[in-house]
């Protein structure tokens, strides 16, 4: 059944402002500021209508929550919305502006996010964080070593074995070992922490449909099929393994013109962590595939 209202909500941590128009003549029909206590309640009062957001921080528990109302939320990015946008930013403007952008029929969705996989999200961002500052941890151990003459190999392997050594070693200054004890300490604490998250994260993807036929894949692991899942959402936005390509930014640049085609590098526009953690040859694998169809 079609929707008789459209409507574009800018959301914040606690103002919410409102924006719906008569979704056949486009005349405005709904202008209203809610506190974050209210949205809810608002919204179960209404009748079932296309309610658009951009996606940003809380965008997915909103849609999630409407969504149960009987609404049809549809959430955008924020930078496609920005062209409908009129006069200055504010509020108001803002919500208009996602009011209107919902109505282009070629407007491009992003998938609205489950829990389960937010929750995935969540335990990828702590790993992120936590390899990154077991690297920055072994840099500067590397650094405190080399200036007391001791150079050490590449490799969190190499880094191990003089550890002890050090720690052990009469010639160097007592104060010195014990700074490198207690930054040994730490650097042990991150890597149970980072095993213990590598586990989890792999019994996810063995328990998930779709992550365990992601597994069957060339060079595709747990923390790579984990994360294609619960960041790419609802994958029935993407019609073909094309647009799932450009999505992930698998696609060249182009300044064409006049007919004349002109490509470029690939533009990785898509998710940086999917890049970050996996390989050029991992992403190229799953993208043939109608994004994991027929798990999806």
């Amino acid at each position: 059944m079609e929707q008789s209202i459209r409507c574009g909500v800018d959301i914040a941590k606690l103002v919410f402002q409102i924006h719906g128009v008569n979704a056949k003549s486009g005349e405005t029909s709904m202008v209203k500021k809610l506190a974050r206590n209210e949205m809810l309640r608002y919204f179960a009062n209404k009748p079932a209508m296309l309610i658009g957001i951009e996606a940003c921080g809380g965008a997915h528990y909103w849609a999630r929550e409407l969504t149960k109302l009987g609404h049809t939320v549809k959430l955008m990015t924020p930078q496609y919305v920005a062209p409908y946008r009129r006069g200055g930013k504010n509020d108001a403007n803002d919500a208009e502006a996602i009011c209107e952008a919902l109505a282009r029929p070629n407007m491009r969705f992003v998938a609205v996010k489950s829990e389960s996989q937010q929750a995935v999200l969540v335990m990828h961002r702590m790993r992120d964080q936590w390899v990154r500052e077991r690297t920055s941890l072994m840099n500067q151990i590397r650094s405190y070593l080399h200036e007391f003459g001791i150079v050490i190999n590449q490799g969190r392997a190499a880094l191990a074995k003089t550890l002890p050594l050090v720690a052990e070693s009469e010639t160097l200054p007592l104060l010195f070992r014990q700074s490198i004890a207690d930054l040994a300490d730490r650097l042990t604490d991150l890597e149970t922490r980072i095993t213990a998250l590598n586990k989890r994260i792999e019994a996810w993807s063995k328990q998930d449909t779709t992550a365990k036929a992601l597994l069957e894949l060339c060079g595709v692991g747990s923390v790579t099929a984990s994360a294609a899942v619960a960041t790419a959402g609802d994958v029935s936005v993407f019609k073909n393994g094309r647009q799932f390509a450009a999505w992930l930014g698998l696609v060249p640049k182009q300044n064409s013109s006049g007919g004349k085609t002109q490509l470029g590098a690939i533009t990785k526009r898509g998710d940086r962590y999917l890049w970050l953690i996996t390989s050029f040859r991992s992403l190229n694998n799953i993208m043939p595939i109608r994004f994991f169809l027929p798990a999806f």
